[in-house]
């Protein structure tokens, strides 16, 4: 991939083949055709301070998420929360939120420290702040495409936004906004790292990651019963469920 529209082409295939297969992986693949989407708008309109940086950075990022996943599928080797991530895919009773703040967990909190460290090692990392925190408010402002897309996926979504107060929403711009501070102070540290200390930092990364995955999926009694009960009114059609993400207009 030498674009990023090489990244949001192969992106495309991938949903188009999650939605042939009814592969839940394809919810968050077609959230981050998005995502890189409205990245490369932002770097059209100039919106960060150094395109050509943001380009490289992107391509890293998208490559980290796109080779797990074909590793994934090839039965090759990737990270163990891309692996967990994905195995859930498997998982009947997992609503289409927790699967796309699987893919956002480990996406952010795991692929973006790295690839702001590749990109800007040392101390040219300081100089990534700002596009850094520009790429993540892209992330978090589809918060509202992601509630759009999931009230055409349960429609007593909209009936619970107005119960809630949009609480649950607070709830998702908070995880995003937390994951982000803790991508950034790990991309701070691996960029100062050697080769050797980054193999083995990330490691460390890649466990805490999964372990954050296994409180997406198994949030407690209580949470539970309150996803159960969303589980059981959404659409059973994981393709229709892809074509909703991927194209909902706000």
């Amino acid at each position: 991939m030498q674009s990023i529209m090489d990244v949001i082409l192969e992106l495309d295939m991938m949903v188009s083949h999650c939605a042939a297969t009814k592969n839940r992986a394809g919810y968050f693949a077609a959230l981050y055709k998005r995502m890189t989407a409205a990245v490369r708008l932002g770097i059209k309109n100039s919106a960060f301070e150094d395109p050509k940086r943001m380009e490289q950075l992107d391509l890293i990022f998208a490559k980290r998420y796109i080779d797990a996943y074909d590793s994934y599928h090839s039965n090759g080797v990737c990270s163990a929360s891309w692996k967990f991530a994905f195995n859930c895919c498997a998982n009947n009773d997992l609503i289409v939120m927790q699967h796309l703040l699987m893919g956002i967990n480990t996406h952010i909190n795991l692929d973006l420290a790295i690839a702001a460290a590749l990109t800007s090692p040392g101390d040219l990392i300081y100089n990534l702040e700002k596009d850094f925190n520009k790429i993540n408010d892209v992330i978090s402002s589809l918060v509202d495409d992601m509630q759009e897309c999931l009230c055409n996926v349960w429609p007593p979504m909209r009936l619970l936004e107005k119960i809630a107060n949009g609480r649950q929403e607070a709830v998702l711009n908070f995880s995003i906004d937390k994951a982000r501070q803790a991508s950034w102070a790990n991309a701070l540290l691996l960029a100062a790292m050697t080769t050797e200390q980054q193999q083995l930092y990330i490691q460390q990364m890649d466990i805490a990651v999964q372990k954050i995955g296994s409180a997406i999926q198994s949030p407690g009694a209580l949470a539970s019963i309150t996803l159960e009960a969303i589980r059981a009114m959404e659409f059973e059609d994981v393709a229709r469920t892809i074509n909703l993400i991927n194209t909902t207009v706000v």
